[in-house]
């Protein structure tokens, strides 16, 4: 009786993350279904890392989207696929770092006058896209009407503005899910939904591996956009931490908890699906259901599994419209560029500093005028090169000295 209860309650949380997890393959081109198993294996082997002892389900990470789609765009699925990779020994390099100096070195390294315009990036340097979307157009063209576009791009953000603003107790926590269902539903009636392909679709079927192409340049691209989710993922053992009360950065130990988000990044990307982290919504499910027990997380974890061999709901999820989408796509990518702005406000980041506000331009700049670093073959741009310039400048430019009297300037007295 009590696994049934733990298999529910790990239904319930899989149902919360569900929007997010499939919402990342369905923009980017990647098979849904890898995203669910990916997410299944990396929650699993994640537990392993950690003895099972945090409750938490890794699900695909937002910040590789951009990443993702220039990169197959530029070298091909297969080549990206060893990016990220690639992209989960990041994880490693900081498990080592916390390991051997806790996070003193990665705070110096990373302060919020770094991670907040990076994150902002993330988010902003692919609104063109989102806008795109949403009037239906991919590739610069027409593909979808216009004006049916627009009214299911609208449909889809006010029903996930109305649920994330209004609803209440566990509806609040899938807001993206509701966006998908209502629009997809409109979609069906306004004739936008081709079925054909769902019809014959199987009941069964396993996913299609895709897989990966040893490419160092796509390896290099990658691996930077990892700083931003792997300093997320040390956010989310701590919010874990505190509806939970234990501190889970000493047991089982922040560097166990970054390698195994990093093992699960790798295994994603080896079976060609995106990256995964930490879930906030997840944490809001524990905090309203108050079961602690990461045991709920391993029965997530197998549903996500079995789900990815649901051939029809593969063929499912690849029927919603461009749209709707699109529709989401406006308030996520702007949600994200606001958590990088709350993080600089939230640390007081002065921006009458001369350094703050030369660091915090030249990244937003480069990230949305889409900047790119070229020698010879080897390409650098986006997330990747904004976080490499956030870094080098943050190490580089001097701090305001202070003045005669003792006080620093630009501070207020």
């Amino acid at each position: 009786m009590q696994q049934l209860k733990l298999a529910v309650s790990g239904a319930q949380i899989l149902f919360v993350a569900f929007g997010a997890l499939v919402l990342v393959p369905l923009l980017t081109g990647l098979n849904p279904a890898m995203a669910l198993l990916g997410a299944g294996l990396g929650t699993l082997l994640f537990q392993a890392c950690t003895g099972r002892q945090v409750p938490i389900f890794l699900g695909s990470s937002f910040a590789f989207i951009g990443p993702i789609i220039y990169s197959i765009h530029t070298w091909g699925q297969g080549a990206t696929m060893f990016g990220l990779f690639a992209a989960g020994f990041m994880y490693f390099v900081f498990a080592a770092v916390v390991r051997w100096r806790g996070m003193a070195l990665v705070n110096k390294l990373l302060p919020p006058v770094v991670i907040g315009p990076v994150i902002m990036i993330i988010g902003l340097s692919v609104a063109t896209a989102a806008s795109g979307m949403a009037m239906g157009q991919a590739g610069g063209k027409q593909v979808l009407p216009y004006e049916t576009s627009l009214l299911l791009a609208a449909i889809s953000l006010a029903t996930t503005i109305v649920v994330s603003i209004y609803a209440r107790g566990m509806f609040k926590l899938v807001p993206i899910l509701a966006g998908v269902v209502v629009g997809y539903i409109a979609a069906a009636f306004l004739g936008a939904v081709d079925f054909a392909k769902l019809a014959a679709a199987p009941w069964f079927a396993a996913p299609a591996f895709h897989s990966p192409e040893v490419n160092w340049a796509a390896a290099a691209f990658m691996l930077p956009v990892a700083i931003a989710p792997a300093i997320e993922h040390i956010g989310g053992v701590m919010a874990i931490g505190g509806v939970t009360g234990k501190d889970y950065t000493k047991t089982p130990g922040l560097h166990r908890t970054l390698a195994g988000d990093g093992l699960g990044v790798c295994v994603a990307g080896l079976i060609g699906g995106p990256p995964v982290t930490t879930y906030a919504e997840v944490t809001g499910a524990v905090m309203i259901t108050r079961n602690f027990n990461p045991v709920t997380m391993t029965w997530a974890a197998v549903f996500a599994i079995c789900m990815a061999f649901f051939g029809k709901f593969n063929a499912l999820l690849q029927s919603i419209p461009m749209p709707v989408m699109g529709g989401i796509m406006v308030l996520l990518f702007g949600t994200i560029a606001s958590i990088g702005l709350k993080t600089l406000i939230e640390a007081k980041v002065d921006l009458m500093e001369p350094r703050n506000l030369v660091i915090i331009s030249v990244v937003l700049t480069a990230g949305i005028g889409g900047l790119t670093l070229k020698l010879g073959d080897f390409a650098l741009s986006g997330v990747g090169l904004c976080s490499l310039l956030a870094i080098i400048l943050n190490l580089i430019l001097p701090r305001q000295a202070a003045s005669h009297d003792g006080i620093v300037e630009g501070q207020d007295i």
